[in-house]
């Protein structure tokens, strides 16, 4: 009778495959090739996503700064083009937390950008 040798290493493989597939409903967390179908699958979503994640906040800071900017009276370009003028170092991300949260700082930034304009 032949020897067989693969066998620790296969299961092994399929248990961390059936690892990942945890939560899922149905043959997709049963049968080993859909498993593995809906894993791959998974894995390529969330590679994607995480860039699509990235682009998506900074689009949410931009609104969010162009909403604030116009309360203002400026625009978005306009607002963004005097901080880089008026080499202000904040990025998107840390204007449009001022912007929201902290009121009086962004309105300092406002009237630093509209003073050297």
């Amino acid at each position: 009778m032949a020897k067989a040798k693969w066998g620790v290493a296969s299961k092994q493989r399929r248990k961390r495959l059936l690892k990942q597939a945890k939560g899922y409903t149905g043959d997709r967390r049963l049968r080993i090739r859909k498993v593995k179908e809906t894993v791959m699958r998974a894995l390529v979503y969330s590679t994607r996503d995480r860039k699509n994640r990235k682009r998506e906040f900074r689009n949410l800071w931009v609104i969010r700064l162009n909403a604030a900017a116009r309360a203002h009276g400026l625009t978005y370009s306009q607002f963004i083009s005097a901080c880089r003028k008026a080499n202000i170092g904040l990025d998107r991300k840390q204007l449009a937390e001022l912007a929201i949260n902290d009121q009086p700082a962004f309105e300092s930034i406002l009237a630093q950008v509209t003073v050297r304009n």
